[in-house]
């Protein structure tokens, strides 16, 4: 036995080989590991960017479109409905829509990129009801001097047809502006800024 020869050429080739194998097998079990903590297919397109033709929505209409499980409502308002906006300011809890509910760039008096539409998250922000949309400028049970907006049915919150609360009703804040931009003149991308577009 102790006149044996050892082979240090064939014990590196076996310790190579076992070590290449035990690589593999690590790497092998490693990765669907480290996958199984990305997000699914389903979550990633939750999340993903929605994009809508407008060419569509007539004057005067909405379109309600589903981003990242939430209604979007996309208006295309009239020239009227954008003419009695300044003149619900006395009427509006945050009229210069001051607390932040919409990116920078919609902080302005009609709450939008483009005047004539109003891309906004459809929730009512006292409890979370889809508010119902009443464009019509024209009495309502609920406001004789009704201007066009958004009624919410579960308890009687109300909105200009900017998605701005009114006061003495049960929503604290306007209603959500998400991220947007236009990708061109009759198409809008919800979910990514315009800044973050280019």
């Amino acid at each position: 036995m102790a006149n044996e020869v050892v082979d240090h050429g064939r014990r590196r080739f076996l310790t190579a080989t076992t070590a290449v194998v035990g690589g593999i097998g690590i790497v092998s079990a490693a990765v669907p590991f480290i996958k199984s903590w990305e997000p699914s297919a389903r979550a990633k397109a939750a999340g993903a960017p929605v994009t809508q033709s407008l060419k569509k929505i007539e004057l005067g209409q909405q379109l309600i479109v589903g981003w990242r499980s939430l209604p979007v409502f996309i208006v295309n308002r009239t020239p009227e409905q954008l003419k009695v906006l300044p003149a619900q300011d006395p009427r509006l809890v945050d009229p210069k829509s001051l607390m932040d509910q919409q990116p920078k760039y919609a902080q302005n008096g009609t709450r939008s990129i483009k005047p004539e539409w109003l891309v906004m998250i459809g929730i009512c922000t006292h409890l979370g009801c889809v508010p119902d949309f009443k464009g019509e400028i024209k009495p309502e049970p609920f406001d004789p001097n009704w201007q066009g907006g958004y009624y919410c049915p579960c308890h009687h919150s109300r909105y200009d047809i900017a998605g701005r609360v009114y006061q003495n009703v049960p929503a604290p804040k306007n209603m959500v502006i998400p991220p947007y931009h236009f990708v061109d003149d009759m198409t809008v991308q919800i979910g990514v800024d315009p800044q973050e577009a280019g």
